[in-house]
């Protein structure tokens, strides 16, 4: 019985793939159409890619993405990380639940609500539209997601660490350097990359708040598949998802590198192993 419901479980795997996956195969397929139409393949190019790297405008955005993703991520995980550590070492329970409160609503609510309250409130305040603009409303939406990376790794670190370092004469910033901060490194890890991540494909907020003459790649990926469907859309797709497993792979072995790191540190030598004691006779 085990086993049968261990195969269908498999089944629905496969499933729940197929249909994430299929469809971005299916784009990655015909981003090598010669025909230049998704109706049938006629034969292999790489025309459709030459074009995306002869396209300057389309260089210059992409850079601007980057610039603005690498960026805005370390803003957020820099603010997060200091605002996960001082949710958690708030005193009063019901504070803390107020502050997680606040920041879990932030996490569940839509982006076009975030992104129309931005504009507003840089309509409000003058504030002129463009990459400055964009990089704060990135921030601010990415800030939720590193308190919430962070704060499990800050839960499960030894609270005795902290506790003994300062009876031993460690002030507040060695504690923090030294003790706090490499404890809770592979939270702040996925912290940044999830905001990187974020910001890279942040499409509802950023069509918000842009402005100026400043653009993001999903906002001119939109822009241009409303003015036709162009095989230069799949082939920069492609591109932005090879990038994004690249990501994925490098954040897996970086883990695999820190949790690796961290075993050894707190491997043990065995208590067992004394030099046996030689009786004289």
């Amino acid at each position: 019985m085990e086993k049968r419901s261990f195969k269908w479980a498999n089944l629905y795997l496969v499933f729940v793939f197929l249909l994430l996956y299929a469809p971005i195969a299916y784009l990655i397929y015909y981003s090598f159409n010669a025909g230049g139409t998704m109706n049938s393949f006629t034969g292999f190019t790489w025309e459709h890619y030459q074009a995306v790297f002869e396209d300057t405008r389309l260089i210059r955005i992409a850079l601007d993405t980057l610039k603005l993703a690498l960026s805005s991520a370390l803003a957020a995980t820099i603010i997060g990380t200091f605002g996960a550590i001082g949710i958690y070492y708030v005193k009063k329970r019901r504070t803390r639940n107020t502050l997680l409160s606040f920041n879990n609503i932030l996490l569940v609510s839509p982006d076009v609500i975030i992104g129309a309250s931005m504009l507003i409130l840089f309509t409000m305040v003058g504030f002129q539209l463009g990459f400055t603009s964009v990089f704060l409303a990135h921030i601010a939406f990415s800030i939720p997601i590193v308190v919430l990376m962070v704060l499990p790794r800050l839960q499960e670190m030894n609270d005795s660490m902290v506790t003994a370092a300062r009876d031993l004469g460690a002030n507040s910033f060695q504690v923090l350097s030294r003790i706090i901060l490499p404890s809770i490194t592979p939270g702040i890890l996925a912290g940044y990359f999830m905001a990187f991540t974020y910001s890279l494909d942040d499409f509802a907020v950023t069509f918000f708040v842009t402005g100026g003459g400043f653009s993001t790649l999903s906002v001119e990926i939109y822009s241009r598949a409303r003015q036709g469907v162009s095989l230069e859309i799949n082939a920069l797709s492609t591109i932005l998802f090879l990038f994004a497993l690249g990501l994925v792979v490098g954040y897996y072995f970086i883990q695999q590198g820190l949790e690796k790191n961290k075993r050894k540190r707190t491997a043990v030598k065995d208590p067992t192993n004394h030099e046996k004691a030689v009786s004289p006779r």
